[in-house]
């Protein structure tokens, strides 16, 4: 079967810790990657929890949640498109990050 190069840009002290780490393992990083892929397709999956903070939106609806079931007054126009405003410029800021 035909084969296929892949590159993969890590920290240089993550990557000297991951070959001591498949070195203990009795193999190669390059042998890891391999058993991770093959993982992944056959189960059509990650095999561990990715986990992410909550989006803009999530966060809004959570705060709205909150703000109904107290005893506080309603929001304003002014105070919820300030509250949109902020949520997207994190949003933006997140995906500068990325």
């Amino acid at each position: 079967m035909a084969q296929s190069a892949v590159t993969v840009r890590l920290d240089s002290e993550m990557k000297s810790q991951f070959d001591a780490l498949c070195e203990q393992f009795g193999m190669s990083a390059n042998t890891a990657f391999n058993i991770f892929v093959k993982a992944v397709v056959r189960s059509r999956s990650i095999p561990f929890t990715i986990k992410g903070s909550a989006s803009a939106s999530e966060l809004f609806v959570q705060q709205r949640r909150t703000a109904e079931s107290s005893k506080e007054q309603e929001l304003s126009l002014e105070e919820i498109n300030e509250e949109i405003r902020e949520a997207r410029e994190e949003l933006r800021k997140r995906k500068a990050n990325v």
